[in-house]
């Protein structure tokens, strides 16, 4: 069984790969869950079958275009193939898992217990400046019936302040859409905390604080645990985050 992390906040079937338990070798050592990176096919077919074995479902993946689309997911397509160009999904289909990509982005993960359905979004700092956490709660709530104050959310591993390096026209724009405190200006460059900034998004969309975790890890800070865009120079694997209705 492929090692995974997960939210006690979350009540259904979730989780968020790392690099181990894989069939891949070099710089997608080892469970590379992307065909798209340069990697041996056999090798990401073989862990896309652990992958479904460990999820126990299918997982309707997306070609992630950093954008704020939010997508209606009822079935899911072989080997990981996308079911749309779009950076969320939303569904209320048991046994159908959502799946995001990432090697630096945030995935978050939704949880609607009352409305009984799940989303999932990828968010990047084009992601997260276009609200992409608030346009799946809208999608929750305008299509499932779901309420903002019933939804429960985890923000799975990413890149952290600690190592998110931005330009200086990158770091205003953040500060005026989500305030100072998204923004780490010491010495040097100034330093984008994504998941915060997510954080906010949601809180803005009426989901509790106190219903939002936000997982430690930075992804760039631990090679053994998590591929990493930034930290390998574009020569590494992509991990995922998922979930599903009972």
């Amino acid at each position: 069984m492929i090692p995974l992390l997960r939210s006690e906040l979350v009540q259904v079937p979730h989780g968020f790969t790392t690099r181990e338990g894989g069939a891949s070798a070099g710089p997608f050592h080892s469970l590379n869950l992307s065909f798209k990176v340069g990697d041996e096919p056999a090798a990401v077919q073989e862990n896309g079958r652990r992958l479904q074995h460990a999820v126990g479902a299918p997982v309707a993946c997306l070609n992630q275009v950093h954008g704020d689309a939010v997508v209606h997911a009822t079935s899911a397509r072989p080997d990981l193939g996308a079911i749309a160009d779009a950076d969320a999904s939303w569904t209320q289909e048991p046994g159908l898992a959502l799946g995001i990509g990432t090697a630096d982005c945030l995935p978050i993960l939704i949880h609607a217990p009352q409305a009984r359905a799940v989303a999932a979004a990828h968010a990047g700092w084009r992601g997260t400046e276009l609200q992409i956490g608030a346009r799946a709660v809208e999608a929750l709530v305008a299509h499932a019936g779901a309420r903002p104050e019933e939804l429960r959310a985890v923000l799975g591993p990413s890149i952290r302040r600690c190592c998110y390096e931005v330009s200086s026209d990158l770091a205003e724009r953040f500060e005026a859409l989500f305030g100072a405190g998204v923004v780490d200006r010491g010495a040097g460059k100034p330093h984008l905390d994504l998941a915060l900034a997510c954080r906010l998004t949601l809180e803005r969309a009426g989901v509790p604080s106190e219903s939002i975790e936000v997982m430690k890890a930075c992804t760039h800070c631990d090679p053994e645990w998590f591929f990493s865009h930034r930290r390998d120079r574009g020569r590494t694997g992509r991990m995922v985050a998922f979930i599903r209705l009972d």
